[in-house]
């Protein structure tokens, strides 16, 4: 069966085995996040000829299962790859949409750039999420706060040994029904800050999203969750210890005269697409938004001076999540009974509102998916 629209054209070979209708309620009923996923998975494949010249081809849709790899294949040596992160809401009407998948699309030939692999063309990226929602779109969750997280990804295929980059790459799109990220209630949470390690350098990849990055972050994030802390914090020591981001989320600060402050992209830092989202919904309030160097001394004194009054996370798992307290062996700034924020609170509404299509798309976002 073939399906064609944006000029391309995905086959698709459906499976044999799906989840029947009970398995998938009794799966929905309690998705977590990340812990199941959908019947199929898209795929398109990358190769360059004897002369030298590269496309992509094969676009499919195919039942969910291991990957056949040889064991030289360029990722498991030399980590060439990168992924994205996007949801697709059900909507009261039924339908399904995404939230401004062309940016993920964008960010991902920007890291493809960063890691030298090949960029896949935006009308790929979008028939590929499409394709997949629609077989699968019974796995689309409806209940408060949840949605299916699509995960695209790219991977060096090619068997060989040499270092270089890969002539053989593979992009594939997997979707895992997701609640709330954090779990339960949304209530403000504890920040462990990171002396110790860095999640990226200059000239490094931080501003890529690869797979290299989150590696690097894992061993901090379990010292964090030593200390019974649900993400960790990055600084830059040789930048005044300037605010970078979370594990997987970025910061923003609301000062006292309502405007939002949040680090300024250095290129260790990754443009997220929610941190966009939040900057334009905010200034939509008629609040001002500054991208700009903030340090961990800025921090402390500004909640102590009450110049800082709220301090929220966001990113595409979470959304946006109220911090409530940033804390290491020596520092303790904030609050273990914070509550969270009324604009971090307005922000976070009105963000789900647009994606959930309860409030109103004035800036087209949205891309309807089934």
């Amino acid at each position: 069966m073939t399906q064609t629209a944006h000029g391309v054209e995905f086959t698709q070979q459906l499976s044999a085995t799906p989840k029947s209708a009970d398995e998938r309620a009794a799966i929905l009923a309690n998705p977590g996040f990340g812990d199941y996923f959908t019947d199929h998975t898209a795929v398109v494949d990358y190769s360059v000829d004897a002369e030298g010249k590269g496309g992509w081809r094969d676009a499919r849709i195919e039942p969910y299962g291991p990957i056949m790899l040889d064991p030289s294949a360029a990722v498991l040596h030399y980590g060439q790859e990168i992924f994205e992160g996007l949801k697709a809401y059900r909507h009261a009407d039924g339908s399904i949409w995404t939230f401004r998948p062309e940016a993920n699309a964008a960010r991902l030939n920007k890291s493809a750039r960063r890691l030298a692999l090949p960029e896949l063309p935006e009308e790929y990226f979008l028939k590929a999420i499409q394709e997949l929602v629609s077989v699968d779109r019974d796995w689309v969750p409806s209940g408060d706060g949840e949605a299916l997280y699509l995960r695209p990804f790219m991977i060096a295929t090619e068997a060989f040994l040499g270092v270089r980059a890969a002539r053989e790459v593979s992009f594939r799109v997997i979707a895992s029904p997701a609640g709330n990220y954090f779990g339960g209630e949304l209530k403000p949470v504890s920040i462990w800050i990171s002396r110790e390690y860095a999640r990226a350098g200059r000239g490094g990849t931080g501003a890529a999203k690869c797979g290299g990055n989150y590696a690097a972050s894992l061993i901090a994030q379990q010292e964090a969750e030593a200390h019974g802390c649900k993400q960790v914090l990055f600084l830059d020591p040789f930048n005044d210890n300037a605010v970078e981001e979370l594990g997987g989320m970025n910061v923003f600060f609301v000062m006292k005269d309502g405007s939002l402050v949040t680090p300024a992209l250095s290129g260790t830092i990754l443009e997220g697409v929610t941190r966009s989202s939040v900057m334009q919904v905010a200034r939509d309030m008629g609040r001002d938004v500054t991208e700009r160097k903030i340090t961990l001394d800025e921090w402390r004194d500004g909640v102590a001076a009450g110049e800082i009054t709220e301090v929220f996370a966001c990113g595409t798992a979470a959304v946006i999540t109220p911090i409530g307290v940033l804390k290491d062996d020596t520092e303790f700034i904030g609050s273990e009974d914070a509550t969270a924020g009324e604009t971090t609170m307005a922000i976070r509404e009105q963000l789900l509102g647009i994606q959930t299509g309860t409030v109103g798309d004035t800036h087209g976002w949205l891309t309807r998916l089934a």
